[in-house]
């Protein structure tokens, strides 16, 4: 089994008001539905969520992703986040939404970071470790680059 670290920040502006996107950004659901690869979330209650990707590899190995979230908005801090709830799945993730509002909209600060275990040879951790990193930066991306066009495209 291969521990694999994940960290991830982004910053991007948006062209609606802060409490519009802040809507979003706190409806779990809502916000997940723009997650590339999800196969399901499940509502643990609580406010938590477990995440269940599909299942992704390489070279005849495969693996699915699974991990669960507690999710505390916090309108007037204008943030979202997220802390991991223990003993679900397979990864260890964490992280923030920060929201400022702007002139033309908002501008938004994305930090996720964590732990993710996933089972390989030894002999192919060498290129597991960037696999995983860069897939889940892709699938990342994506889900921002999604959550932007609802949010009415990215500004600045």
């Amino acid at each position: 089994m291969a521990e694999i670290a994940i960290e991830l920040r982004r910053k991007f502006q948006v062209g609606v008001p802060a409490e519009h996107a802040f809507d979003l950004l706190a409806d779990v659901p809502r916000s997940v539905g723009h997650f590339p690869k999800l196969k399901q979330l499940v509502e643990l209650g609580d406010n938590a969520y477990r995440w269940e990707m599909e299942p992704m590899g390489t070279a005849g190995i495969s693996h699915q992703v699974v991990y669960a979230c507690r999710y505390q908005p916090d309108a007037q801090q204008r943030s979202v986040v997220w802390t991991p709830v223990p003993k679900v799945g397979n990864g260890r993730i964490q992280g923030q939404w920060t929201l400022t509002p702007i002139a033309a909209g908002t501008a938004i600060a994305f930090h996720t970071h964590g732990a993710l275990d996933v089972p390989v040879p030894r002999l192919l951790r060498s290129v597991a470790e960037p696999f995983v990193t860069a897939e889940f930066t892709r699938s990342v991306d994506t889900y921002i680059s999604r959550l932007c066009e609802t949010l009415g495209g990215r500004t600045g």
